[in-house]
C-alpha cells in the first residue's frame, strides 16, 4: 500500500511539473498570455471609486501597479507645494502610442489612461505618508476627460470629486523643517485651465524630451522611451531627442536648467492656443532658446509699478518673471493656480540667472 501511494505522488508530481512548465515557458510558440486585471469601460468612466479601475495590486495605497500599468518619471517635475508624485500610464491591449516631435504629447490611443498620485511623506503629527488626490486622464472616442479622486482619511480608497476643494497638510521635510500648506485638489475647470489647446483637454507631461532617461524598474535600470515600446505603449522614436535637464541639478549649465523649470512649470499655459496666449512670452523648451521667448527685455503687456521688463537682466527687483515667482498674491503669482506656496528653491535659481544677464541692447 506504501508503495503505491509512493508511486502516485511522483506521478502526481510529474504531472505538475509538466503543467507548470507548459504554463510558464517563454516559448514564442505558446499561446499563454497574462491578462491585465485593469477594467476602463469608456462607456461608464469615470468610475465612483479609484479601486474600479483595478490599476493597483495589494493594498491601493502602496500603489504597487498591477499588470500593464506602467510607471514613469519625468526629468524635472511640476510644483505643487511641494507634494510628491507618482505617476503611471494604461493602455488597451492591441493599441500603441505614436512619437509626436521630441517636444510635442505622443499621440496616445483611445483608451489610455494617465495616472498621476499625489501625496506627502513625514506628514504630522504622525510622521505618515499621506496620499492626497489621483488624477486621472482618460481618453474616449470624442477626446480627453479629467477624473479627480480625493482619499479618505483611512488611506484605503479614493473617490470622485471634481468640485475642487482644499485639505490642510504639515509635514516635515528632509532637511527637518515643518511646512505647511492649504492644498488644493483642483475642480474640473481648473484642470482644464491648464490641460487645454484650444479649450480641448490634453496631457502636458508624457513627451519623449521629459522621458529621454532612465528609470529603475523591477527588471533593472532601462530607458522609459524603450520601455514604452518594449511593453507596446509606443511604436517607435528617434535614436537622437533634444531632452530637458533636471532643474534641481545645480551640475547643468544654469540657462538650461531655467529653461526646464519653465518648460514644465509654465509651458502649458504659455503657448500658442492655451490659457496665456496672448502674453509675449512663449516658455517651451523648444522655443525658449530665443531669450526674448523667456522675456528678457521685453516689456509686459500690463504694467506693474517698477517692473519694467519681463526680465530685466542683472535686476530681478525690476524683472516681472521675478515677482511672480516669489509672490503669494492670487492677482499676480505664477503659476495662477496649482500652488499656494512660494517654491524658493525656484526664486533662487531665477534671480542667479537673471544677475547672470548682461543688459539689454
Amino acid at each position: 500500500m506504501k508503495k503505491y501511494y509512493a508511486l502516485g505522488l511522483v506521478s502526481l508530481f510529474t504531472f505538475l511539473t509538466v503543467l507548470v512548465s507548459i504554463s510558464c515557458s517563454d516559448n514564442d510558440d505558446s499561446d499563454y498570455e497574462p491578462i491585465s486585471p485593469v477594467t476602463v469601460d469608456l462607456s461608464a468612466v469615470p468610475y465612483p471609486k479609484l479601486s474600479d479601475y483595478k490599476f493597483f495590486v495589494g493594498e491601493m495605497k502602496n500603489q504597487v501597479p498591477a499588470l500593464g500599468v506602467l510607471e514613469y518619471e519625468p526629468i524635472s517635475s511640476l510644483f505643487t507645494d511641494y507634494a510628491l508624485k507618482k505617476r503611471f500610464v494604461w493602455m488597451p491591449k492591441g493599441v500603441k502610442a505614436t512619437y509626436n516631435g521630441d517636444h510635442e504629447v505622443f499621440n496616445f490611443p483611445t483608451g489610455s489612461v494617465i495616472i498621476k498620485t499625489f501625496y506627502y511623506n513625514n506628514v504630522l503629527p504622525s510622521n505618515t505618508t499621506r496620499i492626497i488626490e489621483t488624477r486621472l486622464l482618460i481618453k474616449k472616442e470624442t477626446g480627453w476627460i479629467f477624473a479627480e479622486y480625493v482619499w479618505n482619511a483611512e488611506q484605503t480608497e479614493a473617490t470622485l470629486q471634481m468640485g475642487g476643494s482644499f485639505t490642510n497638510v504639515q509635514w516635515q521635510d528632509e532637511n527637518n523643517e515643518v511646512k505647511q500648506t492649504n492644498y488644493r485638489i483642483p475642480s474640473e475647470a481648473e484642470c482644464l485651465t491648464c490641460h487645454k489647446i484650444n479649450e480641448e483637454a490634453v496631457p502636458i507631461g508624457p513627451k519623449p524630451q521629459n522621458l529621454n532617461k532612465s528609470l529603475a524598474y523591477t527588471t533593472g535600470n532601462q530607458n522609459q522611451l524603450a520601455k514604452w515600446v518594449q511593453m507596446g505603449y509606443l511604436e517607435s522614436y528617434p535614436s537622437n531627442i533634444t531632452t530637458v535637464v533636471n532643474y534641481k541639478d545645480e551640475s547643468q549649465p544654469l540657462e538650461l536648467r531655467v529653461r526646464s523649470f519653465v518648460d514644465i512649470n509654465c509651458a502649458h499655459c504659455h503657448r500658442a492656443g492655451s490659457h496665456c496666449d496672448y502674453r509675449p512670452i512663449r516658455l517651451a523648451f523648444n522655443e525658449t532658446t530665443n531669450r526674448a521667448n523667456l522675456g528678457v527685455c521685453v516689456t509686459p503687456e500690463e504694467e506693474i509699478p517698477g517692473l519694467v521688463n519681463i526680465v530685466t537682466p542683472a535686476n530681478t527687483s525690476r524683472s516681472v518673471l521675478h515677482y511672480r515667482l516669489s509672490t503669494n498674491d492670487e492677482q499676480f503669482r505664477m503659476p495662477l493656480i496649482g500652488r499656494n506656496m512660494v517654491y524658493q528653491e525656484s526664486v533662487e535659481m531665477i534671480e542667479q540667472w537673471i544677475n547672470s544677464l548682461s543688459g539689454c541692447n
